[in-house]
């Protein structure tokens, strides 16, 4: 267990991301500067689902813009999940919220290249589906963490990822959720073909009894 300086916000951050952040807040200008001052990492606790429970440990990067105000843009990159065992808002003499935390085991288990395999395939055909122009590489993917952010899940279904230890998990759950996103999508779009349709003149056939 160890103590951070924890900085709550309505997302979810899956590790290895790139976060940029604009941080505006007193309390939150003095975590990143003291972070800066100290060489400290901080952690995103997920709010998601209106609780302190799981977050993403963060290292700053970049302070990429510095306002006249102390406002700030910052570029992170997302480290360790963990668990929330104590939550200090604020955290002693400090301004901000911080607490003890204890990371979240990475399983040891080997990821299943089949199901691997199958995840790439269906991001693939949603992104030819969707048009995506800016389409990351597939075969860059080895997680879904990768492309968490991008399959259509909602917040707190990132969250659930959030708190699968193996990858072989997460590979099943977003695996199904596509399964169940395309036919849908596709559903939708035949709809909205239909309700085009209607009001104009159309040329049937006659049915022919």
């Amino acid at each position: 267990m160890r103590e951070l300086a924890l900085f709550p916000l309505n997302i979810v951050a899956f590790p290895n991301e790139a976060v940029n952040l604009h941080i505006f807040e007193p309390r939150y200008k003095a975590l990143i500067n003291d972070c800066l001052s100290k060489e400290l990492t901080f952690g995103i606790p997920s709010f998601v689902l209106n609780k302190i429970d799981l977050g993403t440990e963060l290292e700053i990067v970049e302070v990429t813009k510095k306002y006249d105000d102390g406002r700030m843009d910052i570029k992170t990159k997302a480290l360790s999940v963990f668990k929330v065992d104590e939550f200090w808002n604020p955290w002693g003499i400090n301004e901000y919220a911080g607490g003890k935390i204890e990371y979240i085991p990475t399983s040891d288990e080997a990821t299943d290249l089949s199901l691997l395999y199958q995840f790439k395939e269906m991001v693939a055909k949603l992104f030819v589906w969707l048009g995506e122009l800016d389409a990351p590489d597939i075969s860059t993917i080895t997680s879904v963490y990768d492309i968490g952010h991008k399959i259509g899940l909602k917040p707190e279904e990132e969250y659930s990822l959030l708190e699968m230890l193996t990858e072989n998990d997460r590979l099943r759950y977003a695996l199904k959720h596509l399964e169940n996103l395309l036919p849908a999508l596709e559903r939708a779009q035949n709809a909205q073909e239909r309700i085009k349709q209607n009001g104009h003149f159309k040329h049937l056939d006659p049915l022919k009894f």
